[in-house]
């Protein structure tokens, strides 16, 4: 069973975020980028997947600009066998990047879909869903937990009475969470190795798909500065500056 991991490229999460002093977006010149953490964490549970013997192959794929091989030669440093990157300068967005990947899956045939719940530049949650609908498959999303039992994968996720355990089909499409696996640390000889393994390289137009932006982004801007706090006297003023000037309450 081959598994297909698709990573992104986002601003790393220690980076405070600057907006464009036009803004027109946000500013990534000389920001350090990496791999998006969640799909770090799908690398990682597809690599384990196939040390326990549930996997032949890891692919890993990314879509977007040529420095996204440096994210995919980082999967493959996690474990994954080869990396697919469908090169593009076109700002992708999640239909985009979800039918990019449908043309894949029919390409490779893989067994099982392993991504981020979502990306933490974009915050969309959008991707997994989307392909799942495209690809006509199985979906389990925010995945605590992913066993392999037979055909089926068993997928716990954390909902707001506690947890949920789903028996999805395989082919499928699972979206992990923060709390499946911590990712290894990726050795210096593991780095090496990287460098030396298969790296396929498409354009969008090769799959036949059309990635045109359908949203136009108006402008992007901060949140405004939080304001100072300020001490009461007593509860009835707290209550009426709650009511009259907050507007918190009626």
């Amino acid at each position: 069973m081959k598994i297909l991991v698709p990573v992104k490229r986002v601003v790393d999460y220690n980076v405070k975020v600057r907006v464009k002093s036009d803004g027109t977006g946000v500013d990534i010149a000389n920001v350090k980028m990496s791999m998006n953490p969640f799909d770090e964490i799908a690398v990682e549970e597809a690599v384990r997947l196939k040390e326990k013997g549930f996997a032949t192959e890891v692919i890993a794929v990314s879509c977007g600009v040529t420095q996204c091989q440096e994210t995919l030669r980082t999967a493959m440093a996690i474990g994954a066998d080869r990396a697919i990157l469908v090169e593009t300068t076109e700002e992708l967005q999640p239909l985009a990047v979800a039918k990019l990947l449908k043309a894949l899956v029919d390409k490779e045939q893989p067994g099982l879909i392993i991504l981020g719940k979502q990306a933490i530049d974009d915050d969309c949650n959008q991707t997994g869903q989307m392909l799942a609908a495209l690809a006509d498959l199985p979906q389990a999303t925010f995945a605590s937990k992913v066993e392999v039992v037979d055909d089926k994968a068993q997928v716990t996720r954390e909902i707001d009475g506690g947890l949920e355990i789903l028996s999805i089909s395989m082919p499928a499409v699972i979206t992990t969470d923060l709390r499946l696996n911590e990712p290894r640390y990726v050795t210096l000889p593991n780095i090496m190795k990287a460098k030396k393994k298969q790296l396929d390289i498409f354009k969008p137009e090769d799959l036949g798909v059309d990635v045109s932006p359908r949203i136009t982004t108006l402008k992007v801007s901060e949140p405004p500065k939080r304001s100072a706090g300020i001490k009461v006297p007593d509860v009835a003023t707290l209550v009426d500056k709650l009511k009259n000037v907050s507007k918190v309450i009626s």
